[in-house]
């Protein structure tokens, strides 16, 4: 099948008039009462509480989830001059394991964005915390240049018994999205993480997981759905516009993924006995049909431990099936004995792409010309203008804390 490259689509075309007002700024009370809009391509829009999910999903399916957790990834210092510098932890640089970082004690560094930097040319940053009953001045220091495309800094702590887990928690505040136009509130700490996140990493949580409550997961276990999890730390650019007129000319922004071999073996299994696979979000598409095109690459020798972007319209290595590509996964990595898949994808999913993995996703309302808006018309078509349409003109909240919706080609 001759794949359609679209590096040449013009951003302008996924547009969209949202008004400030239609964005919401805090979640609902009770998470699952939000709205839900499901829509099957060809068929029109139908209206629903999220409440509602566990009898609109694919009978049978597999569900599939990013069990992330949001850190509190601002830390805020003030100089002895008075000026004020926030530092936001994107990645970690030594250690570079996410987990091996947030055990860390006495000291590591993190790739991060800092704000007001122009006021912090030299020095050591620092700041009292108490964590644990134990006392103590975290310091932070910066060992790249200023102005320098990443900057990085180290963090330093003479307490041997503190965690830089728990200093982030004690001293940071959770990353909220910058369109909301507001400063992080303590509500914040619990709204903003799904009821099922437990690994630490992501600076932005997959939202459309905000939706899910114990309650409703148990009434999805009950209507005998198989839920599964993945991990894909979500990163800052996720929020970074669409800058070029030309998608081919958008640099895509990387992302951690991490997934068990056993997973992956039983995701081969559902495909091959014809289950439908629903993703919830786009991190978990995002990470779920990256598994297709990784394990192409490993069965033609090309892998080497991130995926690019534009991988899946360079015609550049043999297509497989989609069982086929990930058993080639499984085998690469019993052969290295890894028991789970550890890679970083830069992968763009856009109008042309052909989807392998996934058949039905819930996810929000997302921002207009963004990558995130591209994923969703590459899987309902150009009839995301007329389900967008539907939703403004039938007082749907959109972006972080909004409502949802469910696409499927099965409904």
């Amino acid at each position: 099948m001759e794949k359609t490259d679209p590096r040449n689509i013009s951003i302008e075309e996924y547009d969209y008039p949202l008004p400030d007002e239609r964005i919401a700024k805090h979640p609902l009370a009770q998470r699952d009462a939000c709205k839900l809009l499901c829509f099957k391509p060809g068929s029109e829009p139908e209206d629903h509480v999220f409440a509602d999910l566990p009898e609109l999903l694919p009978q049978g399916a597999m569900l599939v989830y990013n069990n992330t957790r949001v850190i509190n990834a601002r830390l805020r210092f003030t100089k002895d001059t008075g000026a004020n510098i926030e530092i936001f932890c994107l990645e970690p640089d030594i250690p570079a394991d996410y987990a091996q970082s947030f055990a860390s004690t006495g000291q590591c560094s993190w790739n991060c964005l800092i704000g007001n930097s122009k006021k912090w040319k030299e020095g050591t940053l620092s700041m009292p915390l108490e964590v644990g009953g134990c006392r103590f001045d975290l310091h932070a220091v910066r060992t790249s240049e200023p102005g320098s495309p990443g900057q990085t800094v180290r963090f330093e702590w003479n307490a041997p018994s503190v965690s830089f887990s728990e200093i982030i928690s004690a001293a940071g505040e959770i990353p909220i999205p910058p369109y909301l136009n507001r400063r992080s509130e303590s509500t914040d700490s619990t709204d903003y993480q799904t009821v099922y996140s437990h690994i630490e990493g992501s600076v932005a949580a997959p939202t459309a997981g905000l939706h899910f409550t114990p309650e409703l997961l148990g009434r999805i276990d009950n209507a005998g759905i198989e839920r599964r999890e993945v991990t894909l730390h979500v990163g800052a650019g996720t929020f970074r516009p669409v800058s070029a007129e030309r998608i081919g000319d958008h640099d895509m922004h990387s992302e951690f993924i991490a997934v068990d071999r056993d997973f992956i073996a039983d995701l081969a299994d559902a495909i091959e006995g014809g289950r439908p696979v629903a993703a919830v979000g786009t991190t978990s598409v995002r990470t779920l049909e990256s598994l297709y095109h990784i394990g192409t690459l490993m069965a033609a020798g090309m892998w080497h431990g991130e995926l690019p972007q534009w991988t899946p319209y360079d015609n550049t290595v043999p297509e497989l099936g989609t069982v086929q590509a990930l058993r080639a996964l499984v085998a690469h990595l019993d052969a290295a004995g890894d028991s789970t898949l550890l890679a970083h994808t830069r992968i763009i999913i856009a109008p042309g792409y052909r989807y392998r993995i996934v058949d039905a996703m819930v996810t929000n309302f997302h921002q207009p010309a963004s990558t995130l808006l591209l994923l969703v018309s590459a899987f309902i078509g150009p009839e995301w203008r007329s389900v967008y349409d539907h939703a403004l003109d039938n007082g749907y909240r959109f972006l972080s804390y909004g409502d949802a919706c469910l696409f499927s080609h099965s409904l």
